[in-house]
């Protein structure tokens, strides 16, 4: 194994299912060591929760499986899910379970918060985003709703990103990417807005700190049985989309689909965004800038659940067939139906489990290209290449699918664990002073292989316009609390 030629740094991804932990050669973007440990998702119907311990426990093994490496690492930075509400007692302990980004429970709440601050455009513009279950002033307006007892005892309300890194520094702090993701934070002034938090009734002395996107968090204390350098630097960290962003040196315009438990798309922007449909989130950046983004509960997960139900191997997908799946076994955040379930439409005497399974990848793709569509308002020239990224990226029938129906050239970037390798971009700017994303760009991240433009199926895309459209009444149906 080569010896490494300079500092090390651990970049973390702390997500719904697992954390990761990388050590990187900060000189060469070498991975050194990697480990991984799992989480607990608990919840049924509309509810996803995870104990945060659950995550600190997970952080732990992570870097011990990354072994000697990690000890000698110079810097870290945590990236987290987004959205997660995570509600501490005086001594840093957990009320409750994290209240995840999936939870779809606090629709309702998110409803009547829209209405009493003016509506759509009045959130958009102040916040950057309309605020729907996932996001977290929804989960807390629900906290207080239906556990008043809960929410009294919080004396603490954090991200889960900010959770790991309090405990590793002992300082409360978050950043500008993952604090847009709350609705109580605004790009206007790059701070909390103090009449919608009092609108949520939330006291902004409750909430971490803003840090800079270059300054550090902290320094890791001495802290029993984990296996990091006390003192080793801490930054800021981010969420997880935004450390993507980093992982890939992303530059204005440039599309992004990432395919995973959930489905995101985004770009980099100069300009913040408010769009009043609520597609489009305004998302800060983790560098000073911009991430317009729409995200989809329903993606790699669900279309395996289909595969899983169907019996068959999640690449056994066959063309040619005239069904249509819309994939919403969750509810649904891109479109808003938080109370939809999976519809299927169709099938015929000669329907295949085939089709059916390319029809459940179709309806997955079909409501995040409608979405970038958006992202993309006055950013990007139709030719500029589709970067294809998350574990769905390495799957022929996501990709060929992401082809044909986006009639994009798609670019696969070699690096895997981008949102991990951002984290460690991070960690190396705060170490080195290097700005993160050139520090990317240097590391070669997005490197990959390249797949031309196909024609666009618009056939498909009719069909599935014209299912979604017309099946408003069924979608919209479910209970609401």
């Amino acid at each position: 194994m080569a010896v490494p030629e300079g500092p090390l740094v651990i970049g973390v991804d702390s997500s719904t299912q697992s954390t990761k932990a990388l050590v990187v050669d900060v000189s060469t973007g070498r991975v050194v060591a990697g480990g991984q440990a799992p989480h607990t998702v608990t919840g049924d119907g509309g509810a996803r929760e995870s104990d945060p311990e659950d995550w600190w426990l997970a952080l732990g093994e992570a870097l011990h499986r990354c072994g000697a490496p990690a000890r000698r690492a110079a810097a870290v930075s945590v990236a987290g899910q987004q959205h997660g509400l995570v509600t501490l007692d005086a001594e840093g302990r957990p009320v409750r379970p994290a209240i995840l980004w999936n939870d779809v429970r606090s629709a309702p709440q998110g409803e009547r918060l829209v209405e009493r601050l003016g509506g759509r455009k009045a959130w958009a513009e102040r916040t950057g985003s309309v605020p729907g279950p996932a996001f977290t002033v929804s989960k807390w307006a629900w906290l207080r709703e239906h556990e008043p007892e809960a929410a009294a005892a919080t004396r603490a309300v954090r991200l889960p990103h900010d959770f790991l890194t309090e405990r590793l520094t002992g300082r409360a702090v978050t950043d500008r990417g993952d604090a847009s993701g709350t609705g109580w934070w605004t790009p206007a002034t790059g701070a909390y807005d103090v009449e919608v938090l009092a609108l949520a009734g939330l006291s902004p002395g409750l909430l971490p700190e803003v840090a800079d996107p270059f300054e550090a968090a902290g320094t890791v204390r001495g802290l029993a049985g984990l296996p990091l350098p006390a003192g080793a630097l801490v930054a800021p960290g981010t969420g997880d989309n935004a450390a993507a962003a980093l992982g890939l040196g992303l530059t204005a315009g440039q599309p992004v689909l990432s395919l995973g438990t959930s489905g995101t798309v985004y770009t980099a922007s100069p300009r913040p965004s408010a769009d009043p449909t609520g597609t489009v989130a305004g998302f800060a950046d983790a560098r000073g800038e911009w991430l317009p983004l729409a995200c989809t509960l329903n993606c790699t997960q669900a279309v395996d659940r289909i595969a899983a139900l169907l019996g068959t191997d999640r690449e056994a997908v066959e063309p040619g067939g005239g069904e249509v799946l819309l994939p919403f076994l969750d509810g649904e955040r891109t479109p808003q139906l938080p109370y939809a379930s999976g519809l299927v439409y169709g099938l015929r005497h000669d329907t295949t489990p085939g089709r059916i399974l390319q029809a459940a990848y179709d309806g997955a793709v079909f409501a995040l290209l409608g979405a970038l569509e958006k992202v993309l308002t006055g950013l990007s020239e139709r030719d500029a290449p589709l970067l294809l990224i998350g574990g769905g990226a390495r799957g022929t029938a996501w990709r060929e699918t992401v082809r044909r129906l986006s009639g994009r050239a798609v670019r696969v970037p070699g690096a895997r664990e981008l949102v991990a390798l951002g984290a460690a971009a991070q960690a190396a700017g705060v170490l080195t002073g290097e700005d993160p994303r050139e520090v990317a760009r240097r590391w070669g991240t997005a490197d990959g292989p390249s797949y031309d433009p196909v024609p666009v199926d618009r056939e498909a895309l009719d069909r599935i316009g014209s299912v979604l459209a017309g099946g408003g009444a069924l979608l919209g149906r479910g209970a609401r609390a």
